[in-house]
């Protein structure tokens, strides 16, 4: 590519990044530019799924990018890993270049963008072949009707680097990553239950990116509940059956979301069992999630019950605080943004139950600094989480938690970690106690959120150390040398000797 070209892409990039925030992630600084021919830039991913993120969601913020940086019309072509020279040459416009191939006997296979609904499917063996729904294995589908058809793509950002483990999903994660070691050989079936917005289907789309990329040739059948149950009658109208039941019983894994949704539908169950026993006996791996267990599903009937239990059951509870910070800060990082501490220690401590809300909260603060060409920080978090400060700002109230965080632990030599562990030993309750001290003389936070942010803590946790300390400080005479000389750091006076 032209050093033209390596320009025109860099502004691209920063327009997106200024512009579309929410679009953003950090692997695009991966995408290797082609450079522009005939009046396209061929734009090459490392990952399939990332390809089809890009196909489903970004053709128009990227095209006007280029737009607006060339100032010409420029349109963009999405290419797989696989995808060679000569098939780059074949794709022909930029819409079937992101969109869909061509097979010899004209029929479109679609590379499925994420949909409205999920009402639909993702089938492959790997990286070389694109996502196919079970509704264009059984007909003909046309480009134009695949949105229709119902696909559901894999999500780029599903995967395990981004998934965060806690004790809230410990047993699901290690479960699921035994699984793309030796499908169909470890926890078969495996049931995944859990509240909406755990977690459940990001865990299910990590395996299957998983295993496509370490085991290519197996065959993936992805799917939601609502999606079966459709194809189902859909086959039955036709008078498909028998294709249908290829279709979900010549797989090596067979994943379906939301399987709840079987509750009170007799023939679909009817079938599913059929489709489980083949599945089964043939030694296939058999993926659920639902938000209950499978006792708990009102109309499942008894033997669907015992199949689903005869596997591993594994939960996926609402994430704790110390989890919820780390959420924060690999989904915000996702998106190429550094979130300060303080930032996500106030979202986490807002936000306690569903992790979508959380993701919710970082496109919007990302948003608003973007428009607002503001820097993302506690104030700018506070405003659009609502939350309105409970006190007035004291002397000294330029300085940070942060800066007050980093002082403490550089003078006690711990780290933050330990701070918001629940360890109790005077060697980190004493550095806490401290910080809980400073923050609320040079904060405006209230005391459950310093609370919060030193691992969840209530506020009368946060009370007891401000007194504590406050009372020590008159006796112990190492504990003010101590105080005093943090205290000095957080002035900007020259540094004293450490006690």
């Amino acid at each position: 590519m032209s050093e033209s070209d390596r320009k025109i892409w860099t502004a691209v990039l920063a327009h997106l990044r200024e512009n579309t925030p929410a679009l953003c992630r950090k692997w695009f600084e991966d995408i290797e530019p082609l450079g522009i021919q005939g009046g396209a830039m061929d734009l090459c991913t490392t990952q399939n799924a990332h390809r089809d993120y890009l196909a489903g969601k970004c053709v128009d913020a990227f095209n006007d990018a280029f737009q607006h940086v060339t100032g010409h019309l420029v349109s963009v072509r999405f290419l797989g890993p696989q995808e060679t020279a000569e098939s780059r040459g074949r794709t022909g416009t930029a819409s079937k270049a992101v969109g869909a191939t061509t097979d010899a006997n004209g029929a479109a296979t679609a590379i499925a963008d994420p949909p409205d609904d999920r009402n639909g499917s993702v089938q492959t063996t790997g990286p070389r072949r694109p996502a196919m729904s079970a509704a264009s294995a059984m007909s003909p589908m046309t480009h134009s009707s695949r949105r229709a058809a119902g696909d559901i793509a894999l999500e780029a950002d599903y995967t395990f680097d981004s998934f965060v483990q806690g004790p809230n999903n410990r047993l699901a994660h290690a479960a699921a990553m035994a699984i793309c070691e030796k499908p169909g050989q470890s926890y078969n079936p495996f049931f995944v239950h859990g509240g909406s917005g755990l977690g459940k289907t990001h865990l299910l789309q990590a395996v299957c990116h998983r295993i496509i990329e370490t085991t290519p040739s197996v065959s993936i059948l992805y799917i939601s509940c609502e999606g079966f149950t459709n194809r189902f009658f859909e086959a039955l109208q036709s008078q498909e059956l028998d294709r249908f039941k290829n279709r979900f019983r010549d797989v090596d894994v067979l994943v379906i979301d939301d399987i709840h949704f079987l509750t009170k539908r007799e023939r679909s169950q009817e079938e599913f069992f059929h489709t489980f026993n083949a599945l089964h006996q043939a030694r296939k791996q058999i993926i659920l999630a639902s938000d209950r267990l499978p006792a708990d599903i009102p109309g499942l009937e008894e033997r669907l019950v015992s199949r689903f239990l005869c596997g591993l059951v594994a939960p996926i509870d609402p994430p704790d605080y110390e989890t919820r910070v780390e959420i924060v800060r690999s989904k915000a990082r996702m998106r190429g943004a550094e979130f300060p501490d303080d930032v996500c220690a106030l979202i986490a401590a807002r936000i306690d139950s569903n992790v979508r809300e959380l993701e919710g909260k970082i496109t919007s603060i990302q948003m608003q600094a973007s428009v607002d060409h503001r820097p993302i920080d506690i104030a700018l978090a506070r405003e659009i989480l609502g939350v309105t400060p409970t006190r007035q700002p004291r002397p000294g109230a330029g300085v940070t938690i942060q800066a007050i965080v980093d002082a403490v632990t550089e003078h006690f030599n711990v780290n933050f970690a330990a701070l918001q562990s629940k360890r109790r030993q005077r060697s980190i309750a004493e550095p806490r106690q401290i910080c809980m001290y400073f923050a609320r003389e040079y904060t405006r936070f209230s005391l459950e959120e310093i609370g919060s942010y030193f691992g969840g803590r209530d506020h009368t946790t946060v009370l007891h150390a401000v007194r504590t300390i406050a009372k020590r400080r008159e006796s112990d005479e190492h504990l003010a040398a101590a105080v005093d000389h943090i205290r000095s750091r957080l002035a900007g006076d020259p540094p004293l000797e450490a006690a």
